[in-house]
């Protein structure tokens, strides 16, 4: 996927989930944040930032802060996308695509996203039919999971506590119990990374369930992503460490 109109910003402070306060042009400058969680080891004061212009003369702010630039002390600055819309955008263009047969997934016949299935609301439904028949051979769910956090070339989720992250695997877990095939892939919005775990520190209860899954036979994947101010695009798979 990619963005139109990028221009790059100084970070000064974010007064609440939805808006930030950036340095833009020489001017001061309120901006929409793609992304209502906490980041707040990305996002720190003069740092540097992306913007993405909008388009609608009637919008209340011009800009959509999607990237940052996180510092590491010794390395280059590692550039991660933010913006919390954009998982499931490239997720969908790579099963399209069929490359998430590189991952154990097919390339699906039917890829429909945002599926209710129960009491639940998956991110893709997909189906892969026979050729005579029509009917499907295989079926399944996919729940997608933006990561942005990083430790040492670790990709980990989630950044914090996440009720409806569980709850999101254990109805995995019942799609799997009723015969369907399931999956939680976490797009990891940066690069080179070393592997993907999740944050047992913040958030045990996650972790317990995502491990739960694993066992009960939905899929756990992990991949990280190509980033460029104005762009985002998986590359390919990263070691998953449960």
């Amino acid at each position: 996927m990619t963005y139109r109109d990028i221009h790059r910003a100084a970070f000064l402070s974010r007064p609440n989930r939805f808006i930030a306060q950036v340095e833009v042009d020489g001017r001061k400058e309120t901006v929409h944040v793609k992304n209502t969680g906490r980041c707040r080891e990305l996002l720190v004061p003069g740092c540097t930032v992306y913007l993405e212009g909008s388009a609608n003369p009637a919008r209340r702010t011009k800009f959509d802060l999607v990237a940052v630039e996180k510092a590491r002390p010794g390395l280059p600055p590692l550039l991660i996308n933010m913006d919390a819309q954009a998982p499931n955008r490239v997720f969908g263009e790579w099963m399209a695509a069929g490359k998430g047969e590189s991952l154990g997934l097919p390339k699906p016949a039917l890829l429909r996203p945002e599926t209710t299935w129960g009491n639940s609301r998956f991110d893709f439904y997909w189906e892969l039919s026979g050729a005579a028949d029509k009917f499907p051979l295989r079926r399944g769910f996919i729940e997608v999971k933006g990561c942005t956090l990083e430790q040492d070339g670790l990709a980990l989720f989630p950044d914090a506590p996440t009720e409806r992250g569980v709850k999101h695997l254990r109805e995995l877990m019942a799609c799997r119990g009723a015969g369907y095939e399931a999956a939680v892939c976490f797009v990891i919005q940066m690069a080179g990374m070393r592997a993907f775990s999740p944050n047992d520190r913040t958030h045990p209860a996650f972790g317990t369930a995502l491990r739960e899954a694993a066992a009960a036979g939905v899929k756990v994947l992990a991949v990280e992503c190509a980033v460029t101010p104005d762009s985002l695009v998986m590359t390919g798979s990263v070691p998953v460490v449960l």
